[in-house]
């Protein structure tokens, strides 16, 4: 399973929500790979993604795609990450 998170530059808060995603699986037991790109590179990164993680503000920007899009409105609040994810994965 393939899950990519993004953000504006796909440096910092992208970063921070990969983590927290990587966290969320191993409560969850799920083994995924999870990568962290910007909005621009989205339709590359996540061309085989069954998810992807983001904020209200780019889920306008991602375009078309196969992947579940997840909207995390706090990327340091764990049990919401977990809980999206439960049902995207789960």
């Amino acid at each position: 399973m393939k899950i990519v998170a993004i953000c504006g530059a796909g440096i910092g808060t992208s970063e921070i929500l990969r983590v927290n995603a990587v966290r969320a699986l191993e409560r969850l037991d799920i083994d995924a790979e999870v990568s962290a790109t910007d909005v621009a590179s989205v339709g590359s990164a996540a061309a085989d993604a069954q998810v992807i993680l983001t904020s209200p503000e780019l889920v306008g920007a991602i375009g078309r795609t196969n992947a579940d899009i997840v909207v995390i409105e706090n990327y340091f609040d764990l049990d919401e990450i977990t809980a999206k994810l439960e049902v995207a994965v789960g």
